[in-house]
């Protein structure tokens, strides 16, 4: 497949450059709760997973409920620091226009909820490029990544054929989503091992301004 008819994005870490901010306002946020970890850390240990997931983790370690107001307060906390200071991956604008120019359809589907999806988009002006029928979310369906069940559902609210998708990941854990949805996986190496994302399935995309010339969008 050289030329898709559905490009999927994943949102934090291909988007927007989310990741470094979420790790450092995480790691802020456990330390207080009394388990000392850095960012880095963070990351290692909590990438890819939605955050639902992420506090089961954190209340299983600390031997107790965190309970709904400490969720609510991270994401506002979280929140506030994407509007202040978060900024979009290089070339996300141009890249989504330049598939639009050519034709070719696009959404991202993330991990993240729907509002935390919207938030982001806004923080970086990239919101006027995503309708709301295009910003899909796990918590639409019963499995996240890395189950395909998410971009299944996206391809089908866009009315394309899974073998028709592209998907553009950082992750292994999306890698893996898109390969089991029967879809082409692009791996974007912002920080993580290339080798990782090789092994999971992915074309390895050294950055997003080199996508539109290896899907025919030029």
């Amino acid at each position: 497949m050289s030329r898709p008819e559905l490009i999927i994005f994943d949102c934090d870490g291909v988007l927007v450059d989310s990741e470094d901010i979420t790790d450092r306002i995480l790691a802020a946020a456990l330390t207080e709760l009394g388990l000392s970890i850095s960012p880095a850390e963070t990351r290692r240990q909590f990438l890819g997973p939605p955050l639902a997931q992420v506090v089961v983790d954190i209340e299983s370690r600390l031997g107790r409920d965190l309970g709904a107001d400490w969720i609510e307060e991270f994401e506002e906390r979280r929140a506030e620091a994407f509007r202040e200071e978060l900024q979009p991956m290089s070339g996300a604008a141009d890249v989504v226009a330049k598939l639009a120019g050519a034709g070719i359809a696009y959404c991202t589907a993330s991990q993240a909820r729907l509002d935390s999806i919207r938030v982001k988009l806004e923080a970086t002006g990239l919101a006027p490029l995503f309708a709301d029928a295009t910003l899909f979310s796990a918590e639409q369906v019963l499995r996240g990544k890395p189950w395909p069940d998410l971009f299944l559902y996206a391809a089908g609210a866009m009315g394309v054929e899974p073998m028709h998708c592209a998907v553009v990941e950082d992750t292994t854990r999306g890698v893996a989503a898109a390969v089991a949805a029967g879809m082409r996986a692009f791996g974007l190496c912002s920080g993580g091992d290339v080798d990782d994302l090789v092994t999971a399935g992915a074309e390895p995309l050294a950055s997003l301004w080199d996508l539109p010339s290896l899907v025919g969008a030029l």
